[in-house]
Order: C-alpha cells, then structure tokens, then sequence
C-alpha cells in the first residue's frame, strides 16, 4: 500500500503537469488571437476611415432612392471593374464624399438621367431610331463620368505626391542623419508636412501603432500609388529592414536618385511643349494671322478684278 501511494502521486502530480501545460498553451493562443482581432479591427478602422464604405453590401442606406439607384450601378458594374474603382480611390486619397457606393450611386444616376435627356434630344431630332441612339450615348455617357472624375483626381494626386517626394525625402535623411530613428523621422514629417504624402506617412504610422510590421505597413503604402519613386521607396525600406542595412545610408542614395528623377520629369515635359502647341499654332494661330496679313490685299486684289 505504501508503494502505490508514490505511484499514485506520480500519476496526479504528470497529470496536473499536462493539464497545466495544456491550459498555458489555450490561454497564449486565446491571448494572441484576441490580440490580432484588436489589430485587425482597429486596421480595418483606419481603413474604413481613409477609404470610405468597401464591403460588397450597402452600407448607406440614407434613403430607399439612392439605395436603389446605386443597385443599379452596381449591377451595371462588372466584378472586375470593383477593384479598378477601389484601386482609383486610394489613388486619389479616398476623398469622403467619395466612397465606393456613392461611386455606384452616381453611375446609376447618371445612367438613367443622362439616358434620359438623351432619349429626349434623339425624338427631337430624330424619332424612335434617334431616341434608342439618344439612350445608348447618354447612358454610356452618364455611367462613365464618376470614372473619369476619379481618374483625374488620382492623377492629380498622384502628380502632387511625386513632387513632393524629393523635398520629405530631404527631410527625413536629414532627420535620420541628426539623430531620429526611422519611425520619429516620419512623425516630424507628418507634423510638420503639408500634403498628401504627408498624409500617407500619417496612416502608414498609424497602422504601426495599431500593431501592423513596418514592413507590412510600407507594403501596403506601396500599393496605395501608383508613383514609381514611391514605390521604389517603400521596397528598398523593407529591404533594408528585412536585411538589417542603415536606413540612414538608404534615404541619403534615394533622396539623391529622386532628385535627379524630378530634374529629368522637368526636362521631359519640357521637351513635350513644342510638340503640344504645335496643332494649336496651325489651326488657331496662323489663320488669324493669315486673314490679318493676306485680308486686306486679298480685298484689295478682288476690287480691281472688279473694276
């Protein structure tokens, strides 16, 4: 009996040695995922905040016309063509009164007014086959103006970003060169930095805060543009993050490379200016010129044929 008794021991002793450890391991991956939950939801925030509703479903619903009228556009949008549209308003810094169902709402507005109107122009000029003709043209016509007015503002946006990207290049190797570690050289940009960079290296720390990897961070930043020295940017960071290469060395090779990138853009364009102003030279220009020169001795060549 007392032999058993250390046996018996031994058993409860492995078996609360197991079911601790078991117990350990629930509690650390319970913790870890709580813990990724909170990030992402607090990711999907930011993203929510910067890019507007982007579910499938309508998350608006302000009134039963304009629910309506964005299914419409909706179904008239291709599955495909969604993610060209998301991909343009992060583009263009996903303006608030830009969201993806208010995208889906203007088209489907636009269709059916622009159709309409045409319709009406077609009878006027032209009767039934006029009118079907008015409907196609106008409805093409109104369903793709929300694309070419986002598409304009990514461009524009996106041309003030590659700008600008030399000068905060400048300031954050001289940030990193005077001391600042990566991260605190971003938040005296962002602090005291005007435009949409500026803005992007805002979101890009806040989603450091929340708990996403620098590199993950700058990942996403990079799809956020479609300017090469951006991008060019945020992977030669991660590389050097990943590698464990001075950032300081880094920023002084790229800020010079964009420098000479801005200085041959200017070049570039430049050098486009003849070709541009060539056609409004020949078609508006030099008639005017032609009839101020040629005018008066053409009358004048004219009266004596008269006479």
């Amino acid at each position: 009996m007392s032999g058993d008794l250390p046996t018996v021991a031994l058993i409860v002793g492995s078996a609360l040695a197991f079911f601790t450890g078991v117990a350990i391991v629930v509690t650390n991956v319970t913790v870890a995922s709580l813990a990724r939950a909170r990030v992402n939801r607090s990711l999907h925030s930011i993203d929510a905040h910067y890019g507007g509703t982007t579910d499938d479903t309508l998350l608006d619903g302000s009134t039963v016309l304009g629910g309506r009228v964005a299914k419409l556009g909706r179904a008239a949008t291709p599955r495909k063509a969604l993610a060209g549209i998301r991909r343009r308003l992060d583009y263009a810094g996903n303006p608030p009164y830009w969201t993806v169902d208010r995208v889906f709402e203007v088209k489907g507005l636009g269709l059916i007014v622009a159709g309409v109107l045409g319709a009406i122009l077609g009878v006027a000029l032209g009767g039934v086959s006029g009118a079907v003709l008015g409907i196609l043209l106008g409805g093409a016509a109104g369903y793709f103006v929300p694309d070419v007015v986002i598409y304009d503002l990514s461009q524009r946006r996106q041309e003030r970003i590659r700008r600008t990207l030399p000068d905060i290049m400048d300031t954050l190797t001289v940030s990193v060169e005077a001391g600042l570690g990566f991260d605190a050289a971003l938040t005296h940009v962002t602090r005291y930095g005007r435009g949409p960079l500026a803005g992007e290296f805002a979101r890009l720390l806040q989603e450091m805060q929340l708990g996403r990897s620098r590199v993950d961070a700058l990942r996403a930043l990079g799809q956020r543009t479609n300017v090469t020295e951006l991008r060019a940017f945020c992977a030669i960071v991660v590389q050097a993050t990943e590698l464990g290469v001075p950032i300081a060395s880094v920023l002084r090779e790229q800020a010079r490379e964009m420098r000479v990138r801005r200085r041959q853009h200017a070049e570039e364009l430049a050098q486009k200016v003849p070709v541009k102003i060539l056609f409004p030279l020949i078609f508006c220009l030099f008639p005017a010129i032609f009839i101020v020169v040629l005018g008066p001795g053409l009358l004048n060549i004219l009266d004596l044929f008269r006479n």
